[in-house]
Parts: structure tokens; sequence; C-alpha cells
């Protein structure tokens, strides 16, 4: 049977706590468009490969062109976790960001999606007002292809004492 993909989360991030992260769960959330000049400006500042900076050195690459740093497509992934997955009354951080994988260029213009899947939840024994949820985040181009894969493992606080 496949999973029911849901657009929103409910509860809101302003009242979602532990509980409310459904082993199953599947949540499509997006898009955000790739900008070339922040992705170019993070380039420089960050990852300056050819391959990133310029369009010029770019054209030589094995690219063919001027691709995003895959850490900006990771801020942009965590950009939109922020915005529609994480807590903002509950989330106690993450210990780890999983396994990070990039399958695909992303390039200006493209119009970038998360499809987040609660794998695990499980709350805390050594701390039990806490929980620890693992999912499964991808992040799809806008024809539908997985340009990027990790794990998420978050600390959530739970709404109600064990």
């Amino acid at each position: 049977m496949d999973a029911v993909i849901k657009t929103s989360f409910v509860p809101p991030p302003d009242d979602r706590y532990f509980e409310d992260y459904i082993v199953g769960s599947v949540y499509e959330f997006g898009p955000a468009r790739v900008d070339e000049e922040e992705m170019v400006e993070f380039a420089r500042r960050y990852d300056p490969q050819p391959h990133h900076v310029g369009p010029e050195a770019a054209r030589g690459s094995a690219f063919g062109g001027l691709i995003a740093s895959g850490w900006f497509t990771a801020a942009l992934t965590m950009r939109l976790l922020v915005d529609h997955y994480i807590s903002r009354v509950a989330a106690m951080g993450s210990p780890s960001a999983g396994e990070v994988s990039w399958s695909k260029p992303v390039r200006a213009g493209d119009e970038l999606s998360l499809r987040v899947t609660i794998l695990e939840a499980r709350r805390s024994q050594s701390k039990p007002d806490r929980g620890i949820v693992r999912a499964s985040v991808e992040v799809l181009n806008q024809h539908r292809e997985k340009v990027m894969t990790r794990e998420a493992l978050s600390i959530v606080r739970c709404r109600t004492a064990p």
C-alpha cells in the first residue's frame, strides 16, 4: 500500500511535539527556487570550485555549466525543513546529520522540494521527556528527480509525560 503524501504537517510548528511525528507519515514541502546570485555567492564564500563560481569556468567542467555546491543544496534543504517540518517549540537539536548523498546536479532556476518520510519515532529511555525522530529526506527537482538524500535525526520534546 502506498503512503499518503501530505503537503502540510498538522499541528503547526508552534504546537508540534514528539507525539506528532508519526512513523510512516510522508510530507512534501516546497518548492524553493535556486537563485543563481545566491548560489554563486555561497560558492565564492564556502566552496569556490570552478564549476560553482563562474559560468565561463563551469562550461569546461564535467558538468558543462554552472552547478550549485552540494552544501548550498543542503542549506536550502535545511531552510525548507525549518519552515515546514521542525517544531518551533519542542526541537532540541540533532545529534547527527546522517549520510548525505548528491545524485544529480542542481542548477540556477531549479525548483527544489522535499519529501520527508518519518522512519522511526521512539521515546528516550534515559530522558523520557523527549523522543528521537529519524526521517528520510529526499530533495526533488521540478522534474521529480532526486538530487540529494539525507537522513535526519532529531531530538524532540514530548507534549506529555510518560
